[in-house]
């Protein structure tokens, strides 16, 4: 849920990414859920550019933000594999 009290900014929301390989975190403010599409765009440009690998699993809850037409289709072009949880699990 949303962090009480939101930052100065107005974030209330904190997106955390984890690489299940070398357990490196990133994490990033957000002032809405629905922003989370865009900042993992961002985030999958930074890390392949930084790596030259690619994103191969997205890991993620089935929350809304994560299950929108748009992030879907955007994963599948990008050749990216959807790992759905169990509902209410990490």
């Amino acid at each position: 849920g949303p962090i009480t009290p939101s930052t100065l900014a107005g974030n209330r929301y904190i997106f955390v990414l984890i690489d299940d390989h070398s357990r490196y975190m990133w994490t990033s403010l957000l002032k809405e859920k629905s922003d989370v599409f865009t900042k993992f765009k961002r985030f999958k440009s930074l890390v392949e550019q930084e790596s030259g690998a690619s994103i191969q699993t997205f890991r993620t809850d089935r929350g809304g933000e994560f299950m929108s037409q748009e992030f879907m289709e955007f994963c599948e072009l990008a050749g990216i594999k959807r790992h759905l949880t169990a509902p209410h699990s990490p």
